[in-house]
């Protein structure tokens, strides 16, 4: 089976909370599966990568043996694709993690696209960070509450 899967990383800081996103489609372009993760604290590239192997996974999972995968990060795709190396030590290990995984596949394609012609990975990265956000704010507001209404110690 041969999967189109758009992926984004994204990060509210650098480093700041992040999440990755895919959006995986059969070849003919049907949404199968929109996965999304929040990381914690990241920079973009950890949350890039973290989508690429996020996308992989999924994509094993399904019995995929090929995949089309596109991203609107043009740093990823160069390391991934050996233009650029990946400096970091830790991102470095990683990315031969995820080339391992990618091995186990008949073909992996990553290539860059345009921002506009990703939106639907970018759009779910950023409603997981909202999602997590706004469930962070109801804790807060009731830790609050809670303090509100015990007695003063004082």
């Amino acid at each position: 089976m041969k999967l189109r899967i758009n992926i984004d990383g994204a990060c509210r800081g650098n480093p700041g909370p992040g999440s990755s996103a895919a959006i995986i489609r059969d070849a003919g372009g049907k949404v199968l599966k929109e996965v999304a993760k929040h990381l914690g604290t990241c920079t973009n590239n950890q949350a890039e990568f973290f989508a690429l192997e996020m996308a992989l996974s999924q994509a094993l999972a399904m019995n995929a043996d090929e995949a089309d995968i596109f991203s609107d990060s043009q740093l990823l795709v160069n390391q991934y694709n050996g233009i650029y190396r990946v400096k970091n030590p830790a991102l470095a290990e990683f990315m031969r993690e995820i080339k391992i995984k990618a091995s186990k596949f008949k073909r992996i394609t990553l290539t860059h696209v345009p921002r506009e012609q990703n939106s639907a990975a970018d759009r779910r990265a950023n409603l997981e960070l909202d999602r997590v956000a706004k469930e962070q704010k109801e804790e807060a507001e009731k830790a609050r509450k809670w303090l509100d209404n015990q007695p003063t110690l004082f």
